[in-house]
C-alpha cells in the first residue's frame, strides 16, 4: 500500500524482457534505500514491484506478463524519461495523499499541460484505439473531486468529460517539479490507478439484491402490522 506522495525520481533500464534495474538519480536517494531489504515493495511510476536485488543507489525487480501488458513498463519508448518512486506505507506513517495499491488499472496519455498563475492544469485522456479498456477500467471511476493516481502521484480530479474520455487535475509547482510530470510530452503514456474506494462501491452496487427481493419500505402500516402502534 502506498500514499501517492513521490519520494524520489529514478531511471529504469530493461534487463531482458521482464527484469528492470531502477537507479535513483537525485540527492535524496537514501529516502528509498536507507532501510530497503529484499522483498520490499516499491512503487515505480505507480506499479508495485518487489525488490529482488539491492544496488548502491537502486534495486532490481521483475514484472509479470500482466504488469507488462497493462502498464508503461511494457512500452518505455512512449513513457517519461524518469520514473517516480515511493516506498510502501509504514504503520503509523502520515497519509498525505490517498490509499494507492500499486495495481495499475490501465494506461492514459498526456493531452496538455498548461501553466497558470499558481499551478499547472494537466489533462490526461484515452490513448487511440483503447476506448473499451479505458471505459471499463478508468472512465467508470472518474468523479470530479475524486482521487486518481497518475504514474503513482496522488491527484484530485478537477474536471472530467461527460463521456469520461478525459480528466484534468490542478498540480501545484512542487509536485510538478519533484515528479516526472515535468518530463512528460504530449502523447506520452502514463499509468493510471483509480480510487480503490470507488471500485468497491461499484462492485457492491453491481451485486445488490434484485428489486423484487429488496426489503419492504418502512411505513405507518408496516409498523402497525409488526406490532408498533
Amino acid at each position: 500500500m502506498f500514499t501517492g506522495l513521490i519520494q524520489s525520481l529514478g531511471t529504469i533500464e530493461s534487463y531482458g524482457q521482464d527484469t528492470f534495474a531502477i537507479s535513483i538519480v537525485n540527492h535524496n536517494y537514501s529516502v528509498i534505500t536507507s532501510d530497503l531489504v529484499i522483498g520490499d515493495s516499491v512503487a515505480v511510476d505507480g506499479v508495485c514491484l518487489t525488490v529482488e536485488t539491492i544496488k548502491e543507489r537502486g534495486f532490481i525487480a521483475t514484472a509479470s506478463p500482466e504488469t507488462l501488458a497493462r502498464t508503461t513498463l511494457g512500452d518505455r519508448g512512449r513513457a517519461a524519461k524518469y520514473v517516480n518512486l515511493e516506498t510502501s506505507l509504514r504503520m503509523g506513517s502520515k497519509i498525505g495523499g490517498h490509499f494507492v495499491t500499486g495495481h495499475i488499472d490501465g494506461i492514459g496519455c498526456l493531452v496538455e499541460a498548461v501553466s497558470t498563475a499558481t499551478s499547472w492544469s494537466i489533462c490526461f485522456g484515452m490513448p487511440t484505439g483503447m476506448n473499451e479498456q479505458w471505459q471499463s477500467r478508468i472512465g467508470r471511476y472518474l468523479v470530479s473531486k475524486g482521487s486518481i493516481a497518475v504514474n503513482g502521484i496522488s491527484l484530485t480530479i478537477a474536471e472530467c468529460a461527460p463521456d469520461c474520455s478525459w480528466f484534468s487535475a490542478a498540480v501545484i509547482p512542487h509536485t510538478y517539479i519533484e515528479t516526472n510530470l515535468s518530463c512528460l510530452q504530449v502523447g506520452n503514456l502514463v499509468n493510471l490507478e483509480s480510487d480503490i474506494l470507488g471500485k468497491y462501491v461499484d462492485r457492491l452496487i453491481a451485486h445488490r439484491l434484485p428489486s423484487e427481493s429488496e426489503p419492504e419500505a418502512i411505513s405507518l402500516s408496516f409498523l402497525a402490522e409488526h406490532g408498533y402502534s
